[in-house]
């Protein structure tokens, strides 16, 4: 089921013109949207923090004023150093309290006891660690400028619960009369309105930038949609002009490109529907001629026929010259009826009167068959013809007399096309699979040029007109023999290479009606010291022809 939905967004996404516009709008909108706030939320942060130390800066200098002037007066009565200490942190401590800061007195110099082993005197409930020891460091003599640096701040309520907060810390020394030692007060100062703002910065700007990629998105479809949907039509129209419904025409409306477009292809429909009656109406005065012509032929020739018969029957009571041309006749008449067989079954193919007789054989037995009634041919042209038999009996569902006649002519062909008492002979190769079967019949003779197997089909055509033919033909063989296997559903396909032979390939469905998507032969022969560069046909082939 997942993959189903996954295969149908596949095909959405490739077909969809409009998606992917809108896709690709909305995640580069995204992009410059995510660097923009990034940006920003940098600059906002850094203004926050800035102008948060300049505050925390001039609160602990205030602070350190008030001190040493608290300490100065209180130095000619105060010598309780203990006693010093706390009147020097407590009111520091309920200021910071009341100010939300945290204060930790450290010292004096000289003591080796660091904060995180219990030296010093804090706010109640801070971790001691959230002075960080390169700060410590800076303050390990006397006369240290005032120092600040981030820290996680780190305290713990009456509750028992324990927070951990981005803060600021400064550190300042100060000197108790009490002792004349030095001491360092540490200021801490937590972020938390900071941060609170930039969250609420941040939410802001993902509010704004979503509903922006939602504005970006729906206007991207907005103007697509209006490019989009003419083509759509034309799609369309176009689609129905394939099949066959050549009155379709797009719409025009206005007279921007668009309009300009559709009116171009309308134009252009109204043309090709005018060309293509033209071309129907001459090739159906062609087929009805040619039927015509060979229905009418039939009844004269039948009676030359028996005329010709009886000359040839009592040439022997003819002079020489009288009774070879009573044998030319025969000859003739004998060539001039198989060309109006061919005519006949030509148009009957145009006509889309003819019918399968099926039946389940052994293609092997067909060819033999074959073989067998070409060999005096082939004796007579000191051509070999060898059938290649396969492992397994090559069976489809088939019309034999269709296919008998397919091989027929490529057999005879082959022996026409081949060089006599040529070492290779003519070969003919069969194998099938699952869902298809397959004749190859290879020669090596004069082959064909380059361009020469797509029109070796075309009606009428030969390689060499001037060439003496020992078999006779009409032009017509391998025309009809494309109809026969597009009519089984399969392919007839050529290839050849001058002076090197050619070889033609029938591939057939295994059973009538069935899909045809390969051939268990291949086309082009393997050919020593020949590059071979001739494509199978795609999965969906339907040609049959194969250049």
């Amino acid at each position: 089921m997942i993959l189903a939905y996954i295969r149908r967004a596949l095909t959405f996404w490739r077909r969809s013109i409009q998606a992917r516009v809108v896709m690709s709008t909305v995640v580069l909108t995204a992009v410059v949207i995510s660097a923009v706030g990034w940006l920003l939320l940098q600059q906002t942060r850094d203004g926050l923090v800035r102008h948060r130390v300049d505050v925390v800066l001039s609160e602990v200098n205030a602070e350190m004023y008030e001190t040493r002037n608290r300490l100065a007066s209180a130095s000619g009565t105060e010598v309780n150093v203990s006693k010093q200490q706390r009147d020097l942190v407590d009111p520091i401590i309920e200021s910071g309290e009341s100010r939300g800061f945290y204060v930790v007195l450290a010292g004096p110099e000289g003591n080796d006891v660091p904060l995180s082993v219990g030296g010093g005197m804090y706010s109640g409930g801070l971790d001691v660690s959230s002075v960080p020891a390169a700060l410590e460091r800076h303050f390990d003599a006397v006369n240290r400028s005032t120092a600040w640096t981030y820290t996680s701040i780190v305290h713990t309520d009456d509750a028992g619960r324990t927070t951990e907060v981005p803060g600021v810390i400064v550190g300042s020394q100060v000197q108790l009369p009490a002792d004349g030692q030095t001491y360092t007060l540490y200021y801490l100062f937590p972020l938390t309105d900071e941060q609170e703002t930039l969250g609420l910065v941040t939410r802001a700007l993902l509010t704004a930038a979503g509903l922006l990629i939602a504005l970006v998105a729906g206007i991207t479809w907005l103007v697509t949609r209006q490019v989009v949907t003419p083509v759509r039509m034309a799609r369309r129209v176009a689609e129905r002009l394939a099949a066959g419904r050549l009155q379709e025409r797009l719409r025009v409306s206005g007279e921007d490109d668009l309009a300009r477009l559709a009116l171009s292809f309308n134009q252009m429909a109204t043309n090709l529907q005018r060309q293509i009656r033209q071309l129907e109406e001459l090739s159906w005065v062609q087929r009805r001629f040619v039927s015509d012509v060979s229905h009418e032929l039939r009844t004269p020739l039948t009676t030359v026929r028996m005329a010709s018969d009886v000359l040839h029957d009592a040439r022997g009571q003819f002079d020489p010259v009288t009774a070879r041309a009573a044998e030319l006749l025969q000859v003739e008449l004998d060539r001039f009826e198989t060309l109006l067989v061919d005519l006949l079954e030509i148009s009957r193919f145009d006509a889309g009167a003819v019918v399968l007789d099926l039946e389940d054989v052994d293609l092997t037995d067909i060819a033999h068959r074959v073989v067998d009634a070409a060999q005096p041919i082939a004796d007579q042209r000191g051509v070999k013809v060898v059938v290649e038999h396969p492992d397994a009996p090559v069976r489809a569902e088939v019309d034999v007399r269709r296919v008998e006649r397919i091989l027929r002519n490529l057999v005879s062909n082959a022996i026409d096309h081949a060089y006599p008492d040529a070492d290779q002979p003519v070969s003919i190769r069969l194998a099938s699979d699952e869902h298809a079967a397959a004749v190859t019949v290879r020669d090596h003779g004069v082959g064909l040029a380059p361009g020469e197997s797509a029109m070796v089909f075309n009606r009428f055509w030969r390689s060499d007109p001037a060439r003496a033919r020992t078999s006779g033909g009409t032009g017509l063989g391998l025309a009809i023999a494309l109809e026969d296997a597009l009519l089984h559903g399969g392919w007839l396909q050529a290839w050849g290479r001058s002076g090197r032979g050619a070889q033609f390939r029938l591939t057939l469905p295994r059973y009538a009606g069935g899909p045809l998507r390969h051939s268990p032969l291949h086309l082009a022969p393997a050919l020593a010291n020949v590059a071979e560069d001739v494509p199978e046909p795609d999965d969906e082939e339907t040609s049959g022809v194969t250049t």
